[in-house]
């Protein structure tokens, strides 16, 4: 018998991709997204639509497993759930015991986006034990921090009106590669003769379909758009009326652009500077602009400068006055009224404790003079091991004796290697869960389409047997996946549009608002306490910021001392066919990528007597890694990238993050991946006319 059921892609992209999953006699055999929906269209990424490959691979875990030899080293013995859970609970309770909560981790991220198998009843659990709590930065901490204190929360114009832009800048996004749904949209402005610009560091995809690419060093975005506003002044054509009856700070930036022009933009950001020029006479003439930031560009170390500067130069057109114009960071602010945190339920006691950064976990694991250490450690949707910056420290206490780490997961991953206790955990395919979207305004219910494979559990189900271990009654804990789903939408906004459990299970996605086709930030309407932007934010000043925006250099980048040890800037960007590690070990996906490289432009390998394929080494004083290099006709000089998120186990037991830093942003405790110094050198040239062949192909 066949069946179709529909569900949600849980990947951490803003696309959040409505799917359908047909069924034959309980296997799932086929996946296919939905044609009928406004946003994604039927289409799924190049990583999502062999899902089906992850869900039957041969090393999918199905078992409960406990270390039986070193950390790391990869042996386990099958136990059953029961046995499983009561060690993890043991070790819970003994760290409780010598420690305190405290010294208890949670690790978590957004291998799942779904607010009940991501986001629910295991930071209950850890909050009520009193825990250390986890500060979620690694992705868009400094974003955050900055759109908090500009705009409150993500929110824009919406996603599907940049049709009707005519001049669209897409700021440190490769939109083809994490944001493909987008594309369709900006597209189809451009073959209306919207003029597209892509602002990257990096040669992309997207900035290859774009009319024009200004390729600029990384850290520099801030410089750039406060040059672009200089020109605006200097050209009478920003809104004063808008920034009057809008914002609030107006005078202050204003009197600060007087300094700043084309020229001195492009000597930051090593442009032309007729290409800078050009775009602000672009903005000056064209209604309306609109602009897509993205996410990659605020990791360095003057992140949070730059996202308030890009934030603030759509707003001085007053492009938000028109439909199609404005900024887009995320849209995941439009869920805030319609939906409900699911973390921290009404009646459920949440001690007070200390917060670690999770882009630190390196320094958690390895600073003896924590009080209290670490002793405990539960990981679930992410990967550690391979993704957090300065791999080899990270790994270093991974392997300490005294840290019992239980790891919830799909497969052997890098993490999963060092687990004291494995638990196996279901995919989407076959658990409950509802999806909010930072791409677009589509709230997405994933239903279960098989049962799990083997005796994989969902995160949920593990969490609710683990608190019954440790003796905790409370209700909360013990919710079952279909009551979290109707808690994430008890609102009355939810009633009010019609969207309930039923409805969604019946049509699958429900539109959370009614603002396409409309400017819903023309008079404001900010989800501010006055509902204005904020250019000036007087409270900055006391965390040692600079209250008006501005231009805050990088730090390894814009570090001439430590470029004559290092001369380039490293980017780890994402990979097309991986989602961070998820799929790196998937032989499909793997076909796909390639191993890893590390990209080069011809002048920087020739000077280091570097060609494609060679055997090179990438390192400075945080560690190394070796892979093939690639020579890249695009590639600017001093500026080399590798793709993230391989598995490190299977490549010697580093990846690009061994030589990632260890150092906050200037705002949200954000990562400085992109801030990265290094050097490269040739270990062994290349072997064989095939390895050649791949990186030349690499390379083009």
């Amino acid at each position: 018998m066949k069946r179709i059921v529909n569900g949600a892609c849980p990947l951490d992209c803003p696309d959040t991709c409505s799917w359908q999953i047909e069924v034959e006699d309980g296997r799932a055999v086929r996946m296919r997204g939905r044609k009928d929906h406004p946003y994604t269209r039927g289409a799924l990424c190049g990583k999502v639509n062999r899902y089906l490959d992850a869900v039957y691979a041969p090393d999918r875990l199905h078992t409960p497993l406990r270390r039986i030899g070193e950390k790391g080293e990869g042996r386990f013995q099958e136990i059953d759930w029961d046995e499983a859970i009561g060690l993890t609970a043991a070790a819970l309770q003994t760290t409780i015991d010598r420690h305190g909560p405290e010294a208890i981790l949670p690790y978590y991220y957004a291998g799942t986006l779904g607010a009940v198998q991501g986001w629910s009843l295991g930071q209950r659990l850890f909050k009520h034990l009193g825990a250390t709590r986890l500060g979620t930065t690694i992705c868009t901490g400094a974003a955050t921090a900055a759109m908090k204190v500009t705009i409150n929360r993500p929110v824009g114009l919406d996603p599907e009106d940049f049709v009707h832009s005519k001049l669209i800048l897409i700021w440190g996004a490769n939109l083809l590669s994490s944001n493909m749904h987008q594309w369709h949209f900006i597209h189809e402005a451009q073959r209306n003769g919207a003029h597209v610009v892509a602002i990257d560091p990096l040669p992309t995809d997207t900035a290859l379909r774009c009319d024009q690419h200004l390729q600029l060093l990384p850290g520099t975005d801030a410089a750039l758009a406060m040059g672009l506003m200089g020109e605006l002044l200097a050209a009478g054509a920003c809104d004063e009326e808008w920034l009057e009856e809008c914002s609030v700070g107006w005078s202050d930036l204003r009197e600060r652009l007087a300094d700043w022009s084309a020229a001195r933009a492009a000597t930051i950001c090593g442009l032309d500077i007729g290409e800078v020029q050009g775009l602000a006479d672009r903005m000056i003439t064209t209604r309306p602009t609109a602009i897509r930031m993205g996410l990659g560009l605020q990791r360095h170390g003057g992140a949070g400068a730059a996202y308030r500067s890009i934030l603030i130069l759509g707003a001085v057109t007053g492009d938000f006055r028109r439909v199609g114009g404005g900024v887009l960071p995320e849209t995941a602010g439009r869920y805030d009224d319609i939906t409900i945190d699911l973390e921290e339920p009404t009646g459920l006691d949440l001690p007070a404790a200390r917060t670690i950064n999770m882009s630190r976990l390196a320094e958690a694991l390895t600073d003896t003079t924590q009080d209290p250490q670490v002793h405990a450690l539960v990981v679930w949707n992410t990967n550690p091991a391979a993704t957090v910056p300065d791999q080899v420290r990270a790994q270093r206490g991974f392997r300490r004796d005294d840290l019992h780490l239980t790891v919830l997961e799909h497969r052997m991953t890098d993490t999963a290697m060092f687990a004291d206790v494995l638990l196996p955990a279901t995919m989407q395919t076959e658990h409950l869960d509802i999806h909010p979207s930072y791409g677009h305004h589509y709230l997405t219910l994933n239903l279960p389409a098989i049962e799990p494979i083997g005796e994989c559990l969902p995160n949920t189900e593990i969490f609710r047997r683990l608190a019954a271990a440790l003796g905790l009654d409370h209700p909360r804990l013990h919710d079952s996946d279909e009551d979290l789903v109707r808690q994430f939408i008890d609102t009355d906004l939810a009633r009010s549009r019609g969207i309930t459990f039923e409805s969604l299970s019946e049509t699958g996605y429900a539109r959370v608002d009614d603002i396409r086709g409309t400017a819903p930030h023309a008079h404001g309407n900010f989800p501010t306490a006055d509902g204005k932007l904020h250019i000036t934010v007087p409270a900055l000043a006391a965390q040692g910021l600079d209250p008006v925006p501005g231009y805050t250099p990088s730090f390894e980048g814009a570090d001439a001392e430590l470029a004559e040890r290092f001369p380039l800037i490293l980017i780890s960007p994402a990979q097309r066919f991986f989602l961070n590690s998820t799929f790196a070990d998937l032989p499909g996906h793997l076909r796909m990528t390639g191993e890893p490289m590390v990209f080069l432009s011809a002048d920087d390998a020739a000077e280091r007597g570097i060609e494609d394929g060679d055997l090179v080494e990438i390192a400075n004083d945080r560690g190394a890694f070796t892979c093939a290099a690639a020579i890249h006709p695009r590639a600017r000089n001093g500026v080399a990238w590798s793709y993230k998120a391989y598995w490190a186990k299977d490549r010697g037991g580093t990846n690009v993050n061994a030589t990632t830093p260890v150092r906050d942003a200037d705002m949200g405790g954000s990562p400085t991946f992109h801030d990265n110094r290094v050097d490269v050198t040739l270990v062994a040239k290349a072997t064989s006319d095939e390895t050649r062949r791949m990186a030349e192909a690499l390379g083009d």
